[in-house]
């Protein structure tokens, strides 16, 4: 997914939902900080979304131009409805959204996860994809293991889970 592919996605989700704000929880949060992002860090083809103001129209949107969707089959990208549940993350991470406002969205603003925070729900998550993920970012230096390990401390994990992610952490930033 390019920048502009997320773009629209945010534009079509605010119209389907009649929300002016989408939240971006996924992979593809990536583009809000980074929107030149290239590789491995937007090989997917889904965006995970959810109307901030009317989360309830989710399922709307996952309808609309979800997975099999006209919309997918058209443009070859789609968006993921997801429940704002949907990943781990730290405290605060509302109040670091990143957003994507511009004339291909339309007036809909997008609302991605700062890096380190969208990292963390990878790191989290532990699924082999989820480590490539987090791994790349760290080999391009686009996050910082203090500010990782900072954050981890702010999210409400299991004692043993703690240990795991923080584990992950410091093997992504091993010499």
């Amino acid at each position: 997914m390019k920048r502009s592919d997320l773009e629209h996605v945010i534009r079509a989700a605010g119209a389907i939902a009649d929300d002016r704000e989408i939240v971006v929880i996924g992979s593809q949060s990536v583009l809000g900080s980074f929107p030149e992002a290239s590789g491995l860090l937007v090989r997917s083809i889904e965006a995970d979304v959810y109307p901030r103001n009317h989360p309830e129209r989710t399922d709307l949107v996952d309808g609309a131009i979800g997975e099999g969707s006209a919309f997918h089959e058209l443009f070859g990208y789609y968006a993921q409805g997801v429940d704002a549940q949907a990943a781990t993350l730290p405290a605060g991470w509302r109040d670091r959204l990143i957003p994507v406002n511009n004339a291909n969205t339309n007036g809909i603003t997008g609302l991605c996860l700062e890096i380190h925070d969208l990292a963390i729900s990878k790191y989290v998550a532990g699924r082999e994809k989820d480590r490539e993920f987090t791994r790349e970012l760290a080999k391009r230096r686009l996050t910082s293991a203090p500010t990782l390990l900072k954050r981890l401390e702010r999210t409400g994990l299991s004692k043993e889970l703690h240990a795991v992610v923080k584990a992950r952490i410091k093997r992504d930033f091993a010499p």
